[in-house]
């Protein structure tokens, strides 16, 4: 078992900053766990923690069933591959592969057969000679999580590996690393992972479950479906989609909200009861088109630019002076992209996929 337990953890620095507060957290065993938020949330913090190479102020941290707060990293289970690879430039990627185990005295043949199966497994059996100067980014950072799997780690600790890669990269690292966790689980071989990002769209594609932290605290840990759909605040929901959710001021007036001049209805059952007054009122882009749909409400839009991305287009827009955003299909809103600043728009709110949110920062969902 390689389940990672956190109990009230928290980090003080000796000048009296707090990073972490208090965090509560179960990452189960062979799962894939995402820490993702904005910079300065203490996601590369909180991961420091868990390998050892933070101390931990209060709390109790569990790796596989033991506390740990005061082991250090070699004792702990965890294999850690870090933004920058670390590699030696002096050593060849066999020898950068087998460093750790030749350190831990492993016998020869154990240590070939452990380097040529992590080579394998990340398909770079031809590169084994070269030494790092010879490598690109995509292939150094193979050789970094591969040195990672010799040590057959119970917990792997990814932190921001992949953000030194270019885009085209970064997406298939991004589905590299997620098809060797599975196919180490498939083959009997689980590994916990505890994978940090600041990129929402990694988090979305590779996480069993997300963790969405900010200032230290943790504002929701879910699916990436459930965190989409049901975001337990107004922060979550703004951070987790692209481009974010429309989320604008509003006042709630019976079965309704009035917004920009708009008064828009409300579908029965989908939020809790709540007094009139202000709150915010959410809608993500794709849920505002150009077409008519079963429970949507007209809107009066004024243009202000769009973004053509190819198979959609990002059109921004005002009502009333509030400013929104939608993902309109290239083939309904290619048109869009030849229309003037300011030209009016007629659009559809699908109201059955609106949120509402309480007036304060970061106000909790209202959804039933």
């Amino acid at each position: 078992m390689a389940a990672v337990s956190l109990r009230k953890v928290e980090k003080t620095y000796p000048n009296g900053f707090k990073a972490v507060h208090g965090v509560d957290l179960d990452v189960r065993d062979g799962e894939f766990m995402v820490f993702v938020g904005p910079s300065g949330c203490a996601k590369s913090t909180l991961l420091r923690m868990v390998a050892g190479l933070e101390s931990i102020s209060g709390g109790e941290l569990d790796i596989g069933g033991r506390t740990v707060n005061d082991l250090p990293p070699k004792q702990r289970g965890i294999a850690m591959v870090f933004q920058n690879y670390a590699l030696y430039p002096h050593m060849t990627v066999y020898d950068n592969l087998a460093f750790g185990l030749k350190l831990a005295r492993t016998g020869k043949a154990e240590l070939d057969q452990r380097v040529r199966h992590a080579a394998k497994l990340l398909e770079m059996e031809h590169l084994l000679e070269r030494y790092p100067k010879q490598l690109s980014g995509g292939q150094a950072q193979r050789v970094a999580v591969g040195r990672a799997i010799v040590k057959k780690p119970e917990v792997f600790l990814f932190d921001e590996p992949l953000s030194n890669l270019d885009a085209k990269l970064r997406a298939a690292m991004r589905v590299r690393l997620t098809e060797l966790h599975r196919s180490l689980r498939d083959a009997g071989q689980p590994a916990t992972t505890i994978y940090v990002t600041h990129d929402q769209t990694e988090a979305m594609t590779m996480g069993e479950r997300i963790c969405v932290l900010k200032a230290g605290v943790i504002q929701q840990v879910d699916t990436p479906t459930a965190l989409y759909d049901r975001p337990a605040n107004a922060f979550v929901a703004s951070f987790i989609g692209s481009p974010e959710m429309n989320i604008v001021p509003a006042q709630l007036r019976g079965c309704a909200v009035e917004l920009g001049g708009l008064r828009l209805p409300l579908p029965a059952g989908r939020f809790k009861p709540a007094a009139d007054g202000a709150l915010q009122f959410g809608l993500r882009p794709e849920h505002i088109g150009l077409g008519a749909k079963p429970g949507s409400v007209a809107v009066e839009a004024t243009l202000k630019f769009c973004e053509h991305m190819g198979a959609e287009v990002f059109t921004y827009f005002d009502v009333g002076g509030v400013a929104f955003s939608a993902r309109i299909p290239a083939e309904e809103g290619t048109a869009l992209t030849a229309l003037q600043r300011g030209a009016p728009l007629g659009l559809h709110f699908q109201m059955g996929h609106a949120h509402l949110f309480t007036a304060d920062e970061d106000g909790p969902s209202l959804l039933a």
